[in-house]
């Protein structure tokens, strides 16, 4: 099968797999299905799972350090993590293998492989969910993020599609121009980005957006779309794959015609999902756990879709701080609730940073143009927040201007307190 049939193959798949009005009982038993077919044939490929049982439940639960611990284990070409880093830092393929990395936010990157056929089934999926129209309606697809990826280079083979990709490490000034001159119809970035366009951009008319790589804050989504006049949808992707796409209505959906999600709870009503990626052949990834948390919804989308959906992805994992208190319980106070609080204390404040620098200080960074008021408003609100809890730690109020950092991911929630330095 050449590369295009493979994507119109897997743009035809998506659509009908995921199609409004199926119903959910339906969906799940081809799921378990397309599961348990992946168990008994893709999985034994590998090393890490050669004579292991084809049942989800009887494997162990992995993660990053797992995987980079013996990258060859993972990948049926052998590909070990010093080959795969030299093909990041060169060409980026080995043979027919595409070979990329994450930007290694909490610290440590990720190495990535994937074959021509799963590049194209890649490529076919993420136009079903994001622009089914294309065959319709041609497409010009900006895409920017801090680093490229090779799951990208197939998008130009029709003339229907065209894709460029923008890189955020280089500055917006440096790229900008070029960005209008483009002028396309789906621009995919991080909130940040979007919002710097959306202030400092008049020729910019996309009739899609689509935010990814980091947390989309309340804030930045009214910004945004207030400017553009479109609803902002949301690209829930790692290195470990596609995991959710926005529908029409707005409501984020998981890919589970892809993906089976487990769920650890966490705390107030979040969980931390473990993926199985059981269209995966090259490198296998079963039952690993990602670093995110995210808020389930209970609700039916008005779009018909049998994939659940996701409210919210709160942050990440490790920005959650954790107090053990003098009574021995152990609180996990999550990103979420602590932006909340500060963005509720005033209406004019529109960024900020919240950062544990030791076990017992809270920062808090705001503008130095925000009001005293307000500030102090802030600064009690997220003080409330531990109160509430029975915590204590210091609130410190700093005022910095918040600088646009093209070359690291926005994390306005981020714990930098280790756990070996909590008492």
């Amino acid at each position: 099968m050449t590369g295009r049939l493979r994507i119109a193959s897997a743009f035809a798949q998506t659509l009908w797999t995921c199609r409004g009005g199926r119903s959910r009982a339906a969906f799940e038993r081809w799921q378990a299905a397309a599961l348990q077919h992946w168990l008994e044939r893709d999985l034994p490929g590998v090393g890490f799972y050669r004579g292991a049982t084809p049942r989800l439940e009887m494997l162990p639960i992995i993660d990053k350090t797992t995987v980079m611990a013996d990258f060859a284990a993972f990948n049926r070409g052998r590909i070990t993590a010093e080959e795969g880093w030299r093909a990041v830092e060169t060409t980026g393929r080995i043979g027919d293998v595409s070979v990329g990395a994450s930007t290694g936010t909490s610290g440590n990157r990720a190495l990535y492989a994937v074959n021509a056929s799963e590049q194209d089934r890649w490529l076919g999926t993420i136009l079903a969910k994001t622009a089914p129209r294309f065959l319709i309606e041609p497409e010009r697809v900006a895409v920017v993020l801090p680093q490229n990826s090779a799951l990208y280079d197939g998008a130009n083979r029709s003339r229907l599609l065209r894709l460029k990709f923008f890189d955020l490490r280089q500055g917006v000034e440096s790229w900008q121009p070029a960005l209008e001159s483009f002028a396309p119809t789906t621009i995919v970035a991080p909130p940040r980005v979007l919002g710097h366009l959306a202030k400092h951009s008049e020729r910019l008319k996309p009739r899609r957006l689509f935010a990814g790589a980091e947390t989309l804050d309340p804030v930045d989504r009214t910004i945004i779309e207030a400017r553009f006049g479109r609803k902002l949808g949301q690209i829930y992707m790692a290195t470990e794959g596609l995991f959710a796409v926005s529908c029409a209505q707005g409501r984020l959906h998981l890919a589970e015609d892809a993906n089976v999600f487990e769920f650890e709870p966490v705390a107030g009503g979040l969980v931390a999902p473990r993926v199985t990626g059981f269209r995966r052949q090259f490198q296998i990834m079963a039952r690993y756990r990602m670093n995110d948390l995210l808020r389930l919804s209970d609700r039916p989308c008005a779009c018909g879709s049998p994939l659940r959906a996701v409210d919210e992805i709160v942050g990440r994992l490790d920005d959650t701080f954790v107090f053990d208190r003098i009574d021995g319980v152990r609180l996990l106070v999550t990103p979420d609730v602590m932006r909340n609080a500060v963005l509720a204390a005033a209406r004019t404040i529109t960024d900020f940073r919240i950062l544990r620098e030791d076990p017992e200080t809270i920062v808090l960074v705001l503008e130095p143009k925000l009001a005293d008021e307000n500030a102090k408003a802030a600064q009690h609100a997220l003080s409330q927040v531990f109160s509430q809890r029975d915590l204590s730690p210091t609130i410190v109020l700093r005022r910095e201007a918040m600088v646009f950092e093209p070359h690291r991911k926005l994390r306005r929630v981020e714990n930098r307190c280790r756990p070996e330095d909590r008492p």
